[in-house]
C-alpha cells in the first residue's frame, strides 16, 4: 500500500476529503487486524474507527522511511490491545478449558491439511478459541510478537502467554484433524 505524501499533508491540513479518502484506502488492512482479535465484525469496525481516529491524530509523527501499511497496522494492533486492557469484563471471563491432550492421529497428512484447508477456514477455526488464547495465539503467531513482549502487553506472565498458544496450537490441531477425518468419510 502507497499513500503519497500530498494525501496525508492535506490530512493534517483538516482537510476531510482527504481523510476520508485515507480512511477508505486503509480500510481492508486496519479490518484484516481488527477481526483477528475481535468477536464479530461490528466490534472490529467500531475498532477500525477507533484505531483510524488514532492514526489521524498522529499523522504527524508518521516517518516517510518507515512502510505506511506497517506504521497504521502497528497503532491498530497497539489499539486492539489499548482496548482489551479497559475492558476488564475480558479478565473476569478468561475460561482455561482442558482440551483432554489428545494425540495427534498417525493417519493425517499435515501437507494434505494444507492443500485442504484456505486462510478462512483457519481464520474461521481461530475464531472458534476462548478469547484471551486467541489474543496470544494472534499476537504470537500471525503479529509476530515474542512471549516477552505479550506478556508485557496483556499484563500476563511468559509462562501463560506460552501455555495459551501450546492451548491453541492443540486445539487448532484437533479441529483440523476433525475436519480432515470428516473429508475422508465423505
Amino acid at each position: 500500500m502507497k499513500v503519497n505524501n500530498s494525501l496525508i499533508k492535506d490530512c493534517l491540513a483538516g482537510d476531510r476529503k482527504a481523510q476520508f479518502s485515507l480512511h477508505k484506502n486503509c480500510y481492508s488492512i486496519l479490518m484484516s487486524v481488527c477481526v483477528r482479535y475481535k468477536v464479530d465484525r461490528d466490534e472490529a469496525k467500531s475498532s477500525v474507527n477507533a484505531g483510524f481516529l488514532k492514526i489521524l491524530n498522529n499523522l504527524d509523527r508518521y516517518d516517510p522511511k518507515v512502510p505506511f501499511e506497517a506504521w497504521i497496522k502497528r497503532i491498530m494492533i497497539n489499539h486492539v490491545i489499548d482496548e482489551f486492557r479497559k475492558d476488564r469484563k475480558v479478565q473476569e471471563l478468561i475460561e482455561y478449558t482442558d482440551f483432554n491432550e489428545k494425540q495427534v492421529p498417525d493417519g493425517i497428512d499435515y501437507n494434505e491439511a494444507d492443500k485442504a484447508f484456505d486462510a478462512s477456514d483457519l481464520e474461521a477455526m481461530i475464531r472458534t478459541l476462548p478469547p484471551v488464547t486467541k489474543k496470544v495465539f494472534n499476537l504470537f503467531a500471525i503479529d509476530g510478537y515474542s512471549h516477552k513482549e505479550i506478556c508485557k502487553l496483556l499484563n500476563i506472565s511468559e509462562g501463560t502467554s506460552k501455555w495459551h498458544v501450546s492451548s491453541a496450537r492443540k486445539k487448532l490441531q484437533e479441529l483440523i484433524n476433525q475436519q480432515m477425518n470428516s473429508q475422508k468419510v465423505i
